[in-house]
């Protein structure tokens, strides 16, 4: 689709951000690329200092430009795309039951971040925590039921960004009887949550994701290294035993500048016609 300006009579720094952005996305300004300056706009545009700032606040709010102190904006590159696939569940049970070499070789790194686990910091830490309203419900559990809570982050080992955040709570009793599993110094666990469930005799059976989206903090722009005006993915993955219990609830947030989520749904084929 050709770029299009916006269908009003805009004031005059929503037409220069238009004129801007239409360039960004004709790629006549491509990634690094300086804008023109303040004064620059103010001559080409006859019109005041605010109203220039304005347009370039309006780019930055878009995620198109980065700006810094003393520095003029430029055009912002695109970030590394990560894709999260609804069939990663399927790939990391089939996983499970291979030997401790092949579950060791394969992670998040290499499946969702498509990067080398050499090239994050990755970290984890448990505890056990009483379960509040807001795990319990979920859990199935009652209020003040002891809980694992584990909390992983992985970032860029070049620019200390975040690369990934989750936390994941499971009920306490499904999982005591294995010592290794409360023990953080075990991550990253070859085969991940489905070989850790595997030893305690429970095999999750289906997987829910719940989607939704809101806005960053501030501490989570720097962290992610966001643009303002983008916002955080948050998915809930809720995981079921073959009686239909909850067995884990797990909670990550991804930013929407650099991830695409692809659900693949298989479908029952049409019962054959008689002949």
């Amino acid at each position: 689709m050709e770029p299009q300006p916006t269908a009003v009579q805009a004031p005059i720094h929503l037409r220069i951000a238009d004129d801007l952005r239409m360039q960004i996305e004709r790629r006549e300004l491509t990634p690094g690329d300086s804008l023109p300056t303040l004064a620059a706009l103010c001559e080409e545009y006859d019109c005041s200092m605010s109203s220039a700032r304005g347009a370039i606040s309006l780019l930055k709010a878009q995620g198109l430009i980065t700006t810094g102190r003393g520095k003029a904006p430029v055009v912002r590159g695109t970030p590394r795309r990560v894709v999260r696939s609804s069939d990663r569940h399927q790939a990391e049970k089939d996983l499970a039951l291979g030997p401790e070499s092949a579950r060791a070789a394969v992670g998040e790194a290499e499946t969702n971040l498509a990067m080398s686990i050499t090239e994050q910091e990755f970290s984890s830490s448990y505890d056990i925590v009483q379960a509040g309203p807001d795990i319990a419900e979920p859990l199935h559990v009652k209020v003040g039921e002891q809980v694992l809570r584990r909390r992983y982050t992985s970032k860029d080992v070049k620019t200390g960004r975040l690369l990934s955040s989750s936390t994941s709570h499971i009920p306490l009793t499904l999982i005591s009887s294995n010592p290794a599993l409360l023990d953080e110094s075990n991550e990253p666990w070859p085969g991940g949550t489905m070989h850790q469930f595997s030893t305690v005799g429970i095999e999750v059976m289906k997987v829910v994701d719940e989607v939704t989206a809101r806005m960053p903090s501030t501490v989570e722009m720097q962290q992610w290294g966001l643009p303002e005006g983008v916002p955080l993915i948050f998915c809930r993955r809720i995981s079921l035993d073959e009686g239909g219990n909850v067995v884990e609830i797990s909670d990550a947030d991804y930013p929407a500048d650099r991830t695409e989520l692809r659900f693949i749904t298989p479908l029952n084929p049409w019962p054959k016609k008689s002949k």
